[in-house]
């Protein structure tokens, strides 16, 4: 596990006198940046021995609120934990109306114990470990989707799209409309600079397939952790940017019954240690673009694993109302070449950039974790050399034979119960997961809500 250098924080803070604030925080199992507001004064002391953060902070459900069955509140005294600062994360944030930095912590392997089994990120260290020990070096891109919402409510007292520039509410989806992004472009100049202060490789911005939709899209890395740390950083400054300009960044997989779902893509490839792409060869050309063995075992093993990580790629309730026919949310174990109707997408283009989209995740899923998922169901697939079977040409959603299950508890009772999960995830991290998800199930199967008033306060 590798930590930041003093000399960066000492750099940080000749560079930026006008900064007193700095936001520390640890993500936790449902990718909720949790942590601390310190004084620059502080800072220093974090690179040279860490920053004790109470062991609950790791147990706490989406509500923010303790679960006891963890075993790591009440068990263990709710025991202070060591972390330690993750190199490059100590960065201004822009959007703040003060002057204040930000700094990204992970568990310590051995300080910040008993919670570090339950950090997310140390869940994909492990499983990349295991990845290099064989000389496969995995290569990611995260590409999130978003609502841009109005902090006002309309007339129902529901979220409503965000007004445009021109003082218009959008209504219908306009998919890749460039006058929609013109519409936006006080946000994404300043959500551009915002990315560009914080290192951030965004690039492309895409009117979705809603009305104040996007999608933006950050360029693949070599180093897997990278990748998913800029992610996880890039959604928190989503939001801060949009509160800034008065909105809110919803990150919910369906926010509308009617409109279309928010997901988030992950691009998955394997590399030598000298970055050369294993999922292509001298044959591709040959080979055509379904690539090499190892990428087809590859998506064999995703495939396997499909079940027993779908609480992972769908970690919530709403999650599952992604799911619908013709939505662009795939539906079953399918793949295919540069087709947007199945679970496992191979994009067209040079065999060089051969790798594999995976597009099940929806945008409320922990990057940390659906990326150790993804990682570890490639792996089985490699050792065990597993067949993902013909790929699907043309309308995945009329061909699909093996359907994801749709709710929440079949989910939960699959990963559960899974012996690939327990061992490529970890065992104890299983435990506080499905303990603090467990939670979350009683809770929203408990609450009374306006549907239930709706259908049955005068028909049943």
């Amino acid at each position: 596990m590798q930590f930041a250098d003093r000399k960066e924080a000492e750099a940080f803070l000749a560079a930026h006198p006008e900064v007193r604030s700095i936001e520390l925080f640890i993500i936790d199992a449902n990718g909720i940046p949790r942590g601390k507001l310190l004084h620059r004064d502080e800072l220093l002391a974090i690179y040279d021995n860490g920053r004790p953060l109470p062991s609950s902070i790791l147990a706490l459900t989406v509500q923010g609120e303790d679960v006891e069955g963890t075993g790591l509140v009440w068990e263990v005294a709710d025991a202070d934990c060591w972390t330690y600062p993750l190199p490059g994360s100590l960065t201004l944030q822009p959007w703040r109306s003060s002057p204040t930095g930000q700094l990204q912590v992970s568990m310590h392997p051995t300080q910040g114990l008993p919670a570090t089994p339950a950090d997310p990120r140390q869940a994909l260290v492990r499983v990349v470990e295991r990845l290099k020990a064989e000389g496969l070096h995995p290569v990611m891109a995260v590409e999130l989707e978003f609502y841009l919402l109005d902090k006002q409510r309309d007339a129902q007292g529901r979220p409503q799209p965000a007004l445009q520039m021109n003082g218009v509410r959008p209504q219908a989806p306009q998919v890749y409309g460039v006058y929609e992004l013109e519409q936006m472009q006080p946000f994404l100049d300043d959500l551009y600079a915002a990315c560009e202060a914080q290192g951030l490789p965004v690039r492309t911005a895409i009117s979705e397939y809603a009305p104040g939709q996007l999608e933006l899209t950050l360029e693949h890395r070599f180093d897997v952790l990278q990748a998913i740390d800029e992610g996880v950083r890039y959604k928190r400054l989503v939001k801060g940017v949009a509160n800034k300009h008065g909105l809110q960044a919803c990150f919910m997989a369906k926010p509308f019954g009617d409109r279309a779902g928010s997901g988030m893509h992950l691009h998955v490839s394997l590399a030598d240690e000298q970055g050369n792409n294993l999922y292509t060869s001298e044959l591709s050309d040959l080979e055509g673009p379904q690539g090499t063995p190892l990428l087809r075992h590859s998506i064999g093993g995703m495939m396997a694993c499909l079940l027993d990580s779908l609480a992972i790629f769908c970690p919530n309730a709403n999650s599952f109302r992604r799911f619908q026919a013709n939505s662009y949310a795939p539906l079953a174990k399918s793949w295919g070449v540069n087709n947007r109707t199945v679970s496992f997408r191979v994009p067209g283009g040079p065999a060089k950039s051969r790798h594999i989209e995976h597009r099940i995740c929806g945008a409320d899923a922990n990057p940390y974790l659906a990326a150790a998922a993804i990682l570890a169901g490639i792996h089985k697939g490699i050792r065990e050399q597993l067949d993902p079977g013909a790929a699907i040409e043309g309308n995945g959603y009329e061909q699909a034979r093996e359907f994801l299950p749709t709710d929440w508890l079949t989910a939960l009772r699959a990963l559960e119960t899974s012996s690939w999960a327990r061992e490529a995830l970890g065992e104890e991290f299983l435990k506080v997961f499905l303990a603090i998800k467990w939670e979350e199930y009683r809770q929203f199967m408990g609450e009374v809500g306006e549907q239930d008033w709706r259908w049955y306060l005068h028909h049943a």
